[in-house]
């Protein structure tokens, strides 16, 4: 196999590939399902309700409202390319075969700025949790982030099909203890106190429904976006599922709908008992809007504890996402090889311990969560519109290409999704502006390696480029 610009590796029985494999058959529908909702479900004990302060109930509510519509547009169209091309490289995966290698590129590179940064955040915040619920008398700090990485990390080299049941079990529980919240909520909601932050007068449009104004809903769009960030990820499983043209559409259908019920009802039910003042700035606003006196109760603890195990489920399965993206663009030659070696597990040994190392790294090196989070949330608005718009292109330029499985509303659905990523890329920057900007570095840094290194290096025998070779090729016949 020869290392320069021209390699090209045969398919079939190649040692480079068969280094190179996952786990087949390993996930149906309901663990896929599973994972959908594991990448999200920590989005719905914290972090959405510091969009009250950016938006009010009114602007946070119409924010959650258009940003549920972004990923429910993204969740089908991407659900149609799953269908298409279901390997390990998901979004990168089609926006190679729909915008060639610099698109595909830009589209992972996003992808991976949003699950290794989003892990060491999450760690940080399980510190938190165990040391406010004082659980073994330990402290938030870097032994805990240590520990978080190491057991967990230790299941994922384990094997996939032990993975993704032990994040089942965890996502169902944190699941169930958010239906238990919203029941123990609802009994003190008062719809009057959803307005009770006041009107900001020199905010454009400011009303006591949204206090900030017009720019209050724009501004919100990133907090909106925690009650889905994640499930984009889905299509990553594609290699160890079983009947991925059937089983991925179907998985992810279902785990939007229960990510949209579980946002409607969190938010109204957090928001209502105490009002959007007391949860705004809250920690764990579940156990703040349960709390109206300040003190414990049997049900507060519970969530309490039941957030522990949503932040454990998203961190898992966020760790599981990014070695599978790293995976993919090693093994195709995007980002250096080795890191694409499995174990006799079919584990992506590599791409789970480097990344991994670097979360820890960055968790006890910043102990910054929000700053990473927010870090994160810039990648994958950016991926967003990658994935949507090569929706869009794969439809104009392809339209006979096999779809097992097409989207509702077709390239229409991705063009919404598209234009309110890109608003969503814009609000970032409303948000915090430095985060985006470390970002965008991040960005230039792998851009570089990309120009003038491994885009001459690309593996010809990877499942990606073999769909863009033959697309190539076709087109090529259909020109003679």
């Amino acid at each position: 196999m020869t290392e320069g610009p021209e390699a090209r590796i045969p398919a079939g029985g190649d040692p480079y590939l068969g280094r190179r494999t996952l786990r087949t058959g390993s996930a149906g529908p309901l663990l896929l399902t599973g994972l959908g909702v594991a990448y999200v479900v920590s989005g719905d004990y914290a972090g959405w309700n510091f969009g009250l302060a950016e938006g009010g109930f009114g602007g946070l509510a119409v924010a959650t409202a258009l940003m549920g519509l972004m990923y429910t547009c993204m969740v089908f169209a991407l659900a149609e390319l799953a269908a298409v091309l279901p390997t390990a490289g998901g979004g990168y995966g089609f926006a190679r075969r729909a915008l060639g290698p610099w698109g595909g590129f830009l589209t992972g590179t996003a992808i991976l700025i949003e699950f290794v940064l989003a892990p060491a955040a999450i760690a940080i915040f399980i510190g938190d949790y165990v040391e406010s619920l004082d659980l073994f008398g330990l402290t938030s700090g870097w032994p805990v982030y240590l520990g978080c990485f190491v057991l967990f990390l230790a299941i994922h080299l384990w094997g996939v099909g032990e993975a993704l049941r032990f994040s089942l079990v965890v996502t169902a529980i944190a699941v169930a203890a958010l239906v238990v919240f919203a029941c123990g909520a609802l009994a003190d909601f008062h719809g009057g106190s959803l307005n009770d932050i006041p009107a900001d007068p020199d905010a454009f449009g400011s009303s006591s429904w949204l206090p900030f104004g017009l720019l209050g809903i724009w501004a919100a769009f990133p907090f909106g976006m925690w009650f889905f960030l994640g499930v984009e990820g889905v299509p990553l499983a594609a290699e160890e599922a079983r009947d991925p043209v059937r089983t991925l559409p179907r998985a992810m259908a279902w785990a939007i709908g229960v990510l949209l019920v579980l946002a409607v009802v969190t938010l109204l039910a957090a928001s209502g008992a105490r009002g959007p003042a007391a949860v705004r700035d809250a920690g764990n606003p579940l156990v703040a809007a349960l709390e109206p006196d300040g003190e414990t109760t049997a049900l507060s603890r519970f969530v309490n504890y039941a957030g522990l195990a949503g932040l454990v489920a998203s961190f898992f399965s966020l760790v599981y996402a990014g070695s599978r993206q790293l995976f993919a663009l090693s093994r195709a030659g995007y980002l250096p090889r080795f890191l694409s070696l499995t174990s006799r597990r079919k584990a992506p040994y590599l791409g789970l311990l480097v990344p991994g190392a670097l979360g820890f790294a960055l968790a006890a090196g910043t102990g910054d969560g929000a700053r990473m989070l927010n870090v994160a949330v810039f990648g994958a608005a950016v991926s967003y519109c990658f994935m949507t718009l090569s929706h869009v292109v794969l439809r104009r330029r392809e339209p006979d290409l096999p779809r097992p499985y097409r989207t509702p509303g077709g390239a229409v659905t991705s063009g919404v999704a598209f234009a309110l990523a890109l608003s969503a890329v814009v609000a970032t920057f409303l948000v915090d502006r430095d985060a985006a900007l470390i970002a965008l570095g991040v960005y230039a840094v792998a851009v570089a390696y990309f120009a003038f290194y491994s885009r001459h290096r690309l593996v010809a025998a990877a499942p990606e480029e073999e769909f863009a070779a033959l697309a190539a090729a076709e087109a090529e016949l259909a020109r003679d």
